[in-house]
């Protein structure tokens, strides 16, 4: 099959062109892009698209998001990290949910994702109590049916998560820490058999759509022999190694108390800080530690909509951008952000950091967030020679975007209007892999209002039993409210919040 997009305004993020517009073609085979130019009169094709007054652009990659949250969307608000976890991820853990459910979760993250042009998904995945492979096909098995491109994590936190944050012996009542201590978490070893597995039965599959992707769930979370051994296998496996470092104030404590050092020495230490480490947020870094992931060529994921609901605190984006580190965008999970629109999270990456300084040379532009959102992404999760630009030998992903709709009329300057004004209304086709998934508004592959009358109909029994867990896991509110004023109140040498610690 080949498609000709003719006639349109071009944004190839490519490294010749960047984000300069250009009037042209695109040329589509199979699932690849053929050439992008003047193709019209030399080319002929199955399908022919009237690119007049479209612009046609990369997707979008969300670098970071959690799909076990789509449930939760809206469930919560004014709680830290910490306090929200307690919720998000009981600390008592829960009914592990079917596969049907978790497939039918998945797709709708995904659908939200697809209809608001990402084409491209590093789903976080965890499942509590536990995750087995059958789950975790699920997940696989929902992304192969939408059609969007899909790296998915087995998400592994093998400390129980009492003990991944400080003073929890001095706060917590030694009858609560028993109960949080029961489950016995999974050792390196037997994580590592169980991402070998997936591995053979995932990676690579839906004609390379689908890849599997190495999960520590942060330094302080993972035994030093689980972050070792799954960089290792990742590097084995060419695929992403993904992390959450540095989110709050309260993870930075936490790498001075167990470790006598940042989270981020404590990965470089274990000589797990290279090229194909992600860590989502990286807020409470410092320049030591920033100075490191740039030699390392790292990437971070800056997830602004979910940073600043959940008070965690303003990335330092461009010390990081300034170092050499690959900076992606996310939209983190949809019961932080609450949603998974990339155009809203490049429209507050855009803004966020303009009031940090009055020195408007270090504000971000919107050349710099578009990029974060293409090509960023892409390197991020390891795809970059696959995706995140429009050039010959590349994978026919992109969207199309009605330059006459209203938030583009009057047309001043496309990326300005791109990152300032336009939502995803303007979106008419997303394509994935060469095939058109989504067609003014509507899933291609998929039949959405079926889908969304069988999740309707389980949401009442999910979240009455979502509610019981709530409360069951209540008792350690109080608790974890202690330890975050205790590690807010601290001088640890640098200040992420948008007032000084007095005002706290």
């Amino acid at each position: 099959m080949s498609i000709l997009i003719k006639g349109a305004t071009i944004m190839t993020m490519d490294a010749r062109n960047g984000t300069n517009p250009l009037v042209g073609d695109v040329f589509i085979e199979g699932d690849s892009i053929s050439e992008v130019g003047d193709v019209a009169s030399k080319r002929d094709a199955d399908i022919v698209l009237d690119g007049r007054g479209r612009l046609v652009m990369p997707g979008l990659v969300n670098a970071h998001i959690h799909s076990w949250e789509t449930f939760l969307k809206g469930r919560y608000d004014n709680m830290p990290l910490e306090i929200w976890m307690l919720y998000a991820y009981p600390i008592l853990g829960c009914s592990p949910l079917s596969d049907r459910v978790i497939y039918l979760r998945t797709m709708l993250c995904g659908i939200e994702c697809l209809k608001a042009g990402v084409t491209t998904i590093l789903d976080d995945v965890i499942e509590m109590p536990g995750q087995n492979l059958e789950q975790l096909g699920a997940v696989f098995r929902a992304y192969e049916v939408l059609g969007v491109r899909a790296g998915v994590s087995g998400h592994i936190i093998n400390i129980p998560l009492v003990d991944t944050l400080p003073y929890t012996s001095e706060l917590f009542p030694p009858a609560l820490l028993s109960q949080a201590r029961r489950k016995r978490p999974l050792t390196a070893a037997e994580f590592l058999d169980f991402s070998k597995e997936a591995i053979r039965r995932f990676h690579g599959k839906a004609d390379g759509r689908l890849r599997y992707v190495l999960g520590p769930g942060g330094p302080q979370r993972c035994t030093p022999d689980l972050l070792i051994g799954a960089h290792e296998l990742a590097r084995a496996a060419d695929t992403a190694y993904h992390l959450h470092v540095l989110e709050t104030k309260v993870q930075a404590v936490a790498g001075r108390e167990f470790y006598g050092k940042s989270l981020v020495q404590h990965l470089y230490d274990l000589d797990v800080l290279s090229e194909r480490t992600t860590m989502a947020h990286s807020i409470w870094v410092t320049d030591a530690d920033i100075e490191m992931m740039g030699a390392a060529k790292s990437s971070v994921v800056h997830n602004p909509k979910s940073n600043t609901k959940l008070g965690s605190g303003i990335m330092p984006y461009r010390k990081l951008l300034e170092a050499g580190v690959n900076v992606a965008l996310g939209s983190d999970g949809v019961a932080s952000n609450d949603t998974p629109r990339m155009f809203d999270v490049m429209n507050l990456a855009a803004l966020l950091h303009k009031v940090t300084t009055p020195d408007r040379s270090r504000w971000p532009t919107a050349d710099e967030i578009l990029r974060c959102a293409t090509i960023g992404g892409a390197r991020s999760a390891m795809l970059h020679g696959e995706v995140g630009s429009l050039e010959p030998g590349k994978k026919a992903d992109m969207i199309v975007l009605n330059l006459r709709s209203l938030n583009f009329l009057p047309l001043n300057d496309i990326r300005n209007q791109l990152v300032y004004c336009e939502n995803g209304a303007s979106i008419e086709r997303v394509i994935v892999n060469g095939e058109v998934v989504v067609e003014n508004g509507s899933l291609t592959r998929i039949n959405e209002a079926d889908i969304l009358a069988e999740i309707e109909k389980y949401l009442p029994e999910f979240q009455k039993h979502y509610a019981e867990i709530e409360a069951m896991n209540r008792a350690f509110e109080p608790c974890l409210e202690r330890m975050y004023r205790r590690c807010a109140e601290q001088q640890i040498g640098i200040n992420r919040y948008g007032s000084q610690p007095s005002d706290l």
